[in-house]
């Protein structure tokens, strides 16, 4: 499962929808596990699970903008908000300029503005972003995007001078 959840990000949130799989204890599954194993022990049709995957898949990498479009974007002067989903330590030490971070009270406010205007999120790395991406869309916010790869694929696509960093959790 872990080689499966890093081809295809959003898999975890798929499996969790279509079959309410990996959501909690009794459901869930291990990083060693294949997917045919989880498919298996839940009684899901392995060709059905991996179409399912494959078609989320193809929807999340509708949500996605590419560093070097973002980038373009940028110097256009094109209106959007960037906002940084990280914590607020990684948010302080290092952030793609212009960006503001996402608070609750942000979040909530929001919904108080037009939504087409266009939102993009970004991570440390792309890993998580995805599922908030999908939540905002979710929550009738159908302008947002999610910055492929976070701000260490912007840091190593477009400005070097950002700070990359390896998040080392106890």
């Amino acid at each position: 499962m872990e080689d499966l959840l890093a081809l295809l990000p959003g898999a975890r949130r798929t499996l969790f929808a279509a079959y309410h799989v990996g959501g909690c204890q009794s459901c869930s599954y291990r990083d060693d596990e294949t997917l045919a194993e989880v498919c298996a022990r839940n009684k899901i049709p392995v060709e059905e699970a991996i179409t399912v995957l494959l078609e989320s898949h193809e929807r999340d990498q509708a949500l996605l903008i590419m560093p070097l479009k973002l980038a373009e974007r940028l110097n256009k002067d094109e209106p959007f908000l960037l906002l940084d989903i990280r914590s607020r330590e990684e948010h302080e030490s290092v952030r793609l300029p212009g960006s503001k971070f996402l608070t609750q009270e942000l979040q909530n406010s929001l919904f108080a503005q037009p939504p087409e205007e266009t939102i993009v999120l970004y991570d440390h790395r792309g890993r998580d972003v995805l599922d908030r991406c999908a939540w905002f869309h979710g929550h009738g916010l159908k302008n947002s995007l999610a910055l492929a790869g976070g701000i260490d694929g912007w840091a190593r696509e477009v400005d070097p001078s950002v700070q990359r960093y390896r998040l080392e959790l106890d």
